[in-house]
């Protein structure tokens, strides 16, 4: 003991000044954790240090890794939880599957798309085409519809021209409007370049409350030879059924059967634009509401054309206006061009009515072929 030397207490710290600390050092009852203020070594363990252990060799006791400092001697913050990140990730994925994907862009797309629409800063045609509030509203919520409900499928999208103006003529059935809708998304979604297809519409949707603005915003026009020749003098996709009121609402035993097609009115406008036809055949629209009966007393009451008697309208109330999930196929004909004729061919009355029943013709023949080649009508 007599040749013992003590190390004060200020040298040794002097001397761990300019030295890290031993990330293996164990923690003192006195340090609770980061920040805790460093106790001193006891005596006894000073002297143990400088004899080298030879007053007895002592089991190591087990340490507790020393928490890291961040640069410049604060300590560094602390990670969150696991359990917490993984809660996070959680809500982070069902966001993605609501919102599609990527949910925080989506999220700041919606909240600009609502500034613009407070601030007044967007744009209408003049036929009161909103193409922002079609892409963004109107086409997801009919989206659904097309995508989950009647499974729609697409054939000759690449028939309609890349740009400039085409008129698309198609049958019409199903009660409800609803095969119009359905086209309009097909071509909206399904066309490589991406074209908006501008239905003409009849005098009754436009008289109708809410869904006359609906129409206009969505970019149906009144179905008229001019605004119709206006439209495809811009180069717009125009979409005509010609079959009205007597397509929409035959009966159920004359499915997919077609109406006259009028006067050929549409056949006219085309040649005076000289844009091509496109024939476009649904099938699965005509059974979503089998029509079984007609009010005609009610209608005359409404002023509608039909009032329609179904297998569950109106027996059911509301719920017999859902619709029955057939499965469509939508296929458009290869086009047929007018460009080859005069814009006086369209006073021509043997013309109009020979190519209106060629175009007749061509969407009832692949109309049959749809049916044949068709395994159900729900799959």
């Amino acid at each position: 003991m007599a040749d013992a030397k003590v190390i004060p207490f200020d040298e040794d710290t002097r001397s761990r000044r300019g030295t890290p600390r031993p990330r293996g050092r164990a923690r003192t009852k006195g340090d609770t954790g980061p920040g805790s203020p460093a106790v001193p070594p006891p005596l006894s363990a000073v002297r143990q240090a400088q004899t080298g252990g030879r007053d007895g060799q002592e089991e190591p006791s087990p340490v507790s890794p020393e928490p890291q400092e961040a640069p410049g001697g604060s300590a560094a913050p602390p990670s969150l939880p696991a359990s917490v990140e993984a809660l996070t990730d959680a809500l982070g994925g069902v966001a993605d599957r609501l919102l599609g994907g990527r949910w925080d862009r989506k999220v700041a797309h919606g909240l600009a798309f609502l500034r613009r629409r407070v601030t007044g800063d967007y744009e209408v045609d003049d036929f009161g085409y909103d193409q922002e509030l079609t892409d963004q509203v109107l086409m997801s919520l009919l989206r659904p519809l097309y995508d989950q409900y009647f499974r729609v499928e697409v054939k000759g999208i690449e028939n309609i021209p890349a740009e400039g103006g085409a008129l698309v003529v198609s049958n019409h059935s199903g009660t409800l409007p609803m095969d119009g809708l359905m086209m309009q998304v097909a071509v909206h979604d399904h066309h490589p370049a991406g074209r908006h297809l501008r239905l003409l519409a009849a005098d009754l949707v436009f008289v109708l409350p809410v869904v006359n603005e609906l129409a206009r915003k969505a970019g149906h026009t009144l179905a008229c030879a001019e605004d119709a020749q206006r439209l495809l003098e811009r180069g717009e996709v125009v979409g005509v059924m010609p079959e009205g009121f007597k397509g929409l609402g035959k009966p159920f035993s004359e499915r997919y059967k077609l109406q006259r097609f009028g006067r050929g009115g549409f056949v006219a406008t085309a040649l005076k634009t000289g844009v091509p036809i496109v024939p476009c055949s649904i099938v699965g629209a005509e059974e979503i509401y089998p029509m079984v009966g007609n009010a005609k007393t009610v209608a005359r009451l409404l002023g509608f054309p039909y009032f329609p008697l179904t297998p569950t309208f109106p027996w059911l109330g509301p719920l017999g206006m859902m619709p029955l999930p057939t499965k469509w196929t939508i296929q458009f004909g290869e086009p047929i061009p007018t460009d080859c004729y005069a814009p006086e061919a369209a006073d021509d009355p043997m013309l109009v009515f020979n190519l209106t029943d060629q175009v007749r013709e061509t969407i009832q023949h692949t109309l049959y072929k749809l049916l044949v080649q068709r395994r159900s009508v729900f799959f």
